[in-house]
């Protein structure tokens, strides 16, 4: 049987490892003990207290596996992912990491390895499916919005992180890059809000975030790309008066004569506040829309998604489809139905229409599906 080791025990790589450990050796690894507790006492996986931040123990601990999966948080995902690969293990990587790895791609084809980046729900899907459509049709314009939710609004923030807060901040701080014209644009973070109604939910507002990342340069061909992240009404408006009062910046402060980082003071308290319960009822919801020629008609293709937390596993709706995402292409590299050597981004994985169907059969075999509808238009 092939062995993983999965960086990270938070509520993805949980995920990860109950899923893939139906088919393989699975040991999970974390800092955290407590997380790994969960894992070894009611399910088949390994468990080690590990620091992923020390290279030669990180070194040491993933020579004995096949793959690696890493689910640390984006702060330690370049280091991570160099070292596992300079140790000559394929990777697949959700770390949202905000360092562009494009140049770790020669060092993988030197070690004969395969990683695959972001892949998530949101990078990750839309990104496959971007990649699938690019072969088949001339595509004018690709756009998707995507969010992860709680069912119950809670004041004041009516918002819970399903993942790590540093990096849901970073999604408010980083500057969102998008394409008009073949032009790239670049716009503070929660800039050009607007109000969508979705079906079964009511009205979400969406903002400008920096999601597109790898496909502003793979895919440099489409004229027209942007992705927005979805929130409850009101909730951008409490983050935004945080930015503008100094809570989000890095540089530290002196207090009492102690320097403090305001982001670092921020996120702890917003880690509190921003909790997932581990039964709480929570949903994601995503919508992947590409316009374009497609054997000579102007067609609109959307992909939409609505997922909810699990019951019977009690695992959240982000860590399923961020997750999933992840462990169908480790099953692919596993399976050798994926096996390129280099760095690349899902986009070009994607591309190839054996590994879009399996990546959209492998979802829909564990209930997440994307609703595809298609309809000519006027371009």
């Amino acid at each position: 049987m092939k062995k993983i080791i999965i960086l990270g025990a938070g509520m993805v790589g949980k995920a990860m490892a109950i899923d893939l450990s139906s088919d393989y050796d699975v040991t999970s690894v974390d800092i955290n003990k407590e997380s790994l507790t969960y894992l070894s006492e009611n399910y088949n996986i390994k468990t080690q207290v590990v620091d992923v931040k020390n290279e030669k123990e990180l070194s040491a601990i993933i020579q004995d596996f096949d793959l690696v999966v890493s689910a640390v948080p984006g702060f330690l995902g370049l280091q991570t992912i160099k070292t596992v690969i300079t140790n000559k293990k394929n990777l697949v990587d959700i770390s949202f990491l905000p360092e562009d790895v494009s140049f770790l791609d020669k060092l993988a084809k030197e070690n004969n390895v395969t990683v695959v980046m972001d892949c998530g729900v949101a990078p990750g899907m839309p990104n496959i499916i971007a990649g699938y459509h690019n072969e088949l049709m001339k595509i004018e314009k690709f756009e998707y919005m995507v969010g992860g939710l709680p069912k119950v609004r809670t004041f004041p923030f009516e918002y819970k992180a399903p993942f790590s807060p540093c990096d849901v901040v970073e999604e408010y701080t980083r500057p969102a890059r998008y394409v008009e014209n073949s032009k790239m644009i670049v716009k503070p973070a929660m800039s050009d809000t607007e109000f969508i109604e979705f079906e079964n939910i009511g009205t979400l507002e969406a903002f400008n975030s920096d999601g597109l990342r790898s496909l502003i340069f793979t895919l440099s061909n489409i004229p027209n790309m942007k992705e927005k992240t979805l929130r409850y009404p009101g909730h951008i408006h409490l983050i935004k008066a945080l930015k503008a009062a100094g809570f989000l910046d890095h540089n530290p402060i002196k207090i009492k004569g102690i320097d403090v980082s305001p982001f670092e003071f921020t996120t702890e308290l917003l880690f509190k506040a921003w909790k997932l319960e581990p039964t709480e009822k929570e949903f994601t919801i995503m919508r992947i829309i590409l316009e374009g020629i497609e054997n000579g008609v102007n067609k609109q293709i959307i992909y939409d998604l609505y997922d909810e937390f699990d019951p019977n596993e009690k695992l959240s709706s982000m860590a399923r489809t961020t997750g999933f995402t992840a462990t169908a292409i480790a099953d692919m590299i596993l399976n050798n139905l994926f096996s390129e050597k280099g760095v690349f981004p899902p986009e070009l994985v994607g591309k190839h229409p054996e590994c879009f169907k399996y990546i959209i059969n492998y979802l829909s075999e564990r209930n997440i599906k994307y609703h595809k509808t298609e309809k000519a238009i006027n371009i």
